[in-house]
Parts: structure tokens; sequence; C-alpha cells
């Protein structure tokens, strides 16, 4: 199993309208690629918050071929789309993990 994770860093004023984007177009529009079997959808604690609220976006891959799959046909689009509608308000850190156990 392997898992994508993207680390988010949303400012407070945007927050409230970025999670209802998340939830209702990106998230479904990632898992239109077929590449994911689940996701979660995380707040991370005990961070500073003074500027943001930090967000985790975990995305479940059985194997990582479909991970590599999605970053070759799907990516780019999806991010293009990200960029065009939050613009760089929205900061994205994205990480790859295998599960041990």
């Amino acid at each position: 199993m392997i898992i994508y994770n993207i680390t988010y860093a949303v400012p407070h004023q945007i927050r409230e309208g970025w999670l209802e984007w998340m939830t209702t177009e990106h998230i479904p529009e990632i898992f239109a690629t077929a590449c994911f079997q689940r996701h979660s959808l995380l707040q991370l604690l005990e961070v500073d918050e003074s500027e943001f609220r930090t967000y985790a976006l975990q995305l479940h891959a059985t194997e990582e071929s479909d991970y590599r799959a999605y970053l070759q046909q799907f990516a780019s689009e999806l991010r293009k789309r990200a960029t065009d509608k939050w613009g760089e308000q929205v900061i994205g850190f994205r990480t790859l993990m295998s599960v041990l156990q």
C-alpha cells in the first residue's frame, strides 16, 4: 500500500471555501482517475495556527504503479486547476509513503 500525502497550509480567510471545494470538487476529481482506493482528509493539531490552518490529504493506492499513473496522466492538470482557483494562497507539500504494517 502506498500513501500519497499532500499537506496544505490554508489561510484562515479562505479556509471554509477551500474545504468545500476540496470535498465537493477536488477529491471527487482525484477519485475519478481510479488511481486511488480511499482517502483521508485530516486537520493537523498542535501546530501554529496564527496565519494558516494545516490539513493533510492522504490518498491510498494499492500499487506504486497506480500512483505513478496518477502523476503521469492526471496530476499536472489537477494541480493547474487548484492553482487557477486559489493562486499562491494555499501552500502544498507532497510526500510519498509506504505502509509497513
